[in-house]
């Protein structure tokens, strides 16, 4: 019914959501919106072999994994969601970003998770929710810190990831983002996300602590 379809329309650009000329047609744009309404108000299912939902990793293409940190306090905000396609918050919680991964097979039409500079066709992002304010030199973390429980969640978030999407843990497919520029040869404009840990400062350099997360990935992938 066009009338009802228009009413639709209407309902998801009042949240913001992009469904398209209120013409009263069910087009790509508006099921997108539809998609787009349920990850953002729909209950997270959570399944139970492990800690990402089944439905935030649909089948895609993807080459590799790029682990950042927000830059900001330990929750996610909305800014944060529109860059990554998981977040994990101070306390471990995980929280999907807008994007799905399956948005980043492409990059060409603008709607993709834009989590690294020139480099996100086929990458995955997944950030820790922290080090607002943090100084790389002298070592300061700031008021929200990077913390061990989020470190945990992340490996073991990244052995999923690879498992479901093949993705091997080597240098080149699971690295930080302070590691995108050394080892892909992709300027990063100085980002060090990371090249220490909070909770560990006795690691230091982007190598040392990418070598360790991909430790822990392996270990969790068995």
């Amino acid at each position: 019914m066009p009338e009802r379809t228009e009413e639709l329309q209407r309902r998801l650009a009042s949240y913001g959501l992009d469904a398209g000329p209120f013409d009263g047609l069910y087009g790509d744009l508006t099921e997108e919106a539809v998609f787009d309404a349920l990850d953002k108000f729909a209950p997270p299912y959570v399944q139970s072999s492990g800690i990402i939902p089944i439905e935030w990793m649909p089948p895609a293409k993807m080459v590799r994994i790029i682990a950042h940190w927000t830059a900001g306090a330990h929750k996610a905000s909305e800014h944060d969601r529109q860059y990554y396609h998981l977040l994990i918050e101070g306390d471990g919680k995980l929280i999907r970003g807008i994007y799905s991964i399956a948005d980043n097979v492409s990059t060409s039409d603008g709607r993709y998770a834009a989590h690294c500079k020139n480099c996100n066709t086929g990458s995955i992002g997944v950030s820790l929710c922290c080090m607002a304010g943090a100084i790389e030199s002298p070592f300061n973390a700031g008021q929200y810190p990077m913390t061990s429980t989020q470190w945990d969640v992340l490996s073991t978030v990244l052995a999923e990831l690879c498992d479901e999407y093949d993705i091997p843990a080597e240098p080149e497919t699971v690295l930080s983002h302070a590691e995108v520029e050394g080892t892909l040869g992709i300027d990063q404009s100085g980002k060090w996300d990371f090249t220490r840990l909070a909770f560990d400062p006795a690691i230091s350099g982007a190598k040392a602590c990418g070598d360790r997360l991909r430790s822990e990935v392996t270990a969790k992938l068995g």
